[in-house]
């Protein structure tokens, strides 16, 4: 049976793009382009997933969300957002969704991210406020971040480069979508940025540790994780 979603996205072209996109994939999209119609389908449609944006006319997304968790709904939300301060990201996740996406985005990354909730299954009320990978943690709230008992101290970009990787751990992320996700770059600068951005973070995550984290995947791109 093809997976059932939810679109809630007030601008044609975006809700456009994605819906063709989705149904391509064999997903089957329904799309509501205000808040109260948006949330209306999600109390009453059984919904796989649900693609929220944040800024919607009527209604806007937060408190779509908010109704949506009161009412004891727990399809995973994935909201997007042009929105892309590490505050603001984090209101979304403390609200509810289950992930968060910056625009403008890429759909690739969006198809990846709706299934790795899709794969989770069930949802949550529960927002992700922790990631982890090994003895490394990382606090969404409190933006502390530590391996084993060592607190490392970041800069607001190797804090969002290191998120990105986290929530992408033990896959394969290219520079283009670093790019994209952490430096909301949608063109090749011509610059070394990442990679002097990598070294920075690797020094602090790896220096003097047994197991290295972040690996360079050559030709690639970069990966978190514990394997070599």
């Amino acid at each position: 049976m093809a997976q059932k979603i939810l679109l809630i996205e007030d601008d044609a072209q975006t809700a456009g793009y994605i819906v063709k996109g989705l149904t391509e994939e064999g997903m089957t999209v329904d799309h509501a382009a205000n808040g109260r119609d948006g949330l209306f389908h999600a109390t009453d449609g059984g919904y796989d997933a649900i693609i929220l944006d944040r800024m919607l006319p009527g209604m806007d997304g937060m408190a779509v969300l908010g109704a949506i968790r009161a009412g004891g709904i727990h399809t995973p939300v994935l909201m997007l957002s042009a929105l892309a301060a590490v505050d603001d990201r984090v209101a979304g996740l403390t609200a509810g969704s289950d992930d968060y996406l910056t625009k403008p985005f890429a759909f690739a990354e969006l198809l990846a991210r709706l299934r790795l909730m899709l794969r989770r299954g069930g949802g949550s009320a529960q927002p992700t406020t922790r990631l982890s990978c090994g003895g490394l943690e990382m606090d969404l709230l409190s933006r502390k971040v530590k391996r084993d008992a060592r607190p490392i101290e970041l800069q607001p970009r190797e804090f969002r480069l290191l998120e990105y990787l986290l929530r992408h751990k033990e896959q394969v992320v290219t520079r283009t979508m670093l790019l994209e996700g952490v430096w909301d770059y949608h063109f090749d600068p011509g610059t070394n940025v990442i990679d002097v951005h990598v070294s920075r973070l690797r020094r602090k995550i790896d220096d003097g540790e047994t197991v290295p984290l972040i690996h360079t995947v050559r030709g690639a791109g970069y990966r978190l994780g514990t394997e070599a």
